[in-house]
């Protein structure tokens, strides 16, 4: 047997109180790691009954708090608290995404700009703005997807995004190297979690018929290689874009 020990380690999950992000601050936790995440404070009201539920369940080992993936100044008071916290940060997963799917000709200008805000330039800034944290030897997660490399009808946006990611993992796996900060991206196919179940069940039937497994992800099964990636098996392993698909090409 050979474990995955991460105790003393601090990693930081955008996103992270729910669908991938959750999965992924669960089980670094479970492997002995403290976790911080951080989420979007919406006018509904859900993602603070989320982050409360989130907070008690993950303990005194985690750091639950508001923050814009979009803003500088939130990510840089994040991280702030999260080395008053931890007095550490070794994982980067960058994980918050959203999406406004809608086909080219009727897609505007917000919905674009809204996407490849949150999902691509974001992850730049996130990233940018971590490096004075970030411990040497550590590791950045990006969440990539089969979107990117695919091109789904009516993802325009979010294709575009994700295609994006797996470029800018390259660029930095490059460029942290001499700190031996290892990059790499993770794209996964369809999940089993709120976004997946978005896509309407015709298309979702449709996608079934091209994954040789015959059955969509589930949340863990992606944080199961993200652990991977946080951890000395993946010491060798940079700039590189793990496809968790269940075997789906086209």
């Amino acid at each position: 047997m050979i474990p995955i020990d991460l105790s003393g380690r601090v990693a930081v999950i955008t996103g992270g109180i729910q669908g991938l992000g959750k999965a992924t601050a669960t089980m670094l936790q479970r492997a002995g790691a403290s976790v911080a995440v951080n989420y979007f404070d919406d006018q509904s009201g859900i993602s603070r009954l989320r982050a409360d539920e989130v907070a008690m369940q993950w303990g005194a080992s985690a750091l639950v708090m508001r923050a814009d993936v979009r803003s500088r100044d939130d990510m840089r008071s994040f991280f702030d608290a999260v080395q008053l916290k931890f007095g550490r940060m070794d994982f980067l997963v960058n994980n918050a995404a959203i999406l406004r799917d809608r086909t080219i000709k009727n897609l505007t200008d917000e919905e674009w700009d809204s996407v490849v805000d949150t999902n691509l330039s974001s992850v730049f800034r996130v990233c940018q703005s971590s490096l004075p944290y970030l411990q040497d030897g550590g590791r950045i997660v990006n969440m990539a997807s089969i979107s990117g490399v695919v091109g789904f009808y009516g993802q325009a946006n979010y294709a575009s995004a994700k295609a994006g990611i797996i470029a800018l993992t390259k660029v930095l796996s490059r460029e942290l190297a001499s700190r031996r900060i290892n990059v790499n991206a993770v794209a996964p196919g369809v999940v089993l979690t709120d976004m997946g179940a978005s896509i309407p069940e015709t298309a979702r039937q449709q996608m079934l018929t091209q994954i040789p497994l015959k059955r969509f992800g589930e949340p863990e099964e992606i944080a199961s290689v993200i652990l991977y990636l946080c951890s000395e098996l993946s010491s060798y392993v940079t700039g590189q874009t793990l496809h968790v698909n269940g075997g789906w090409w086209v």
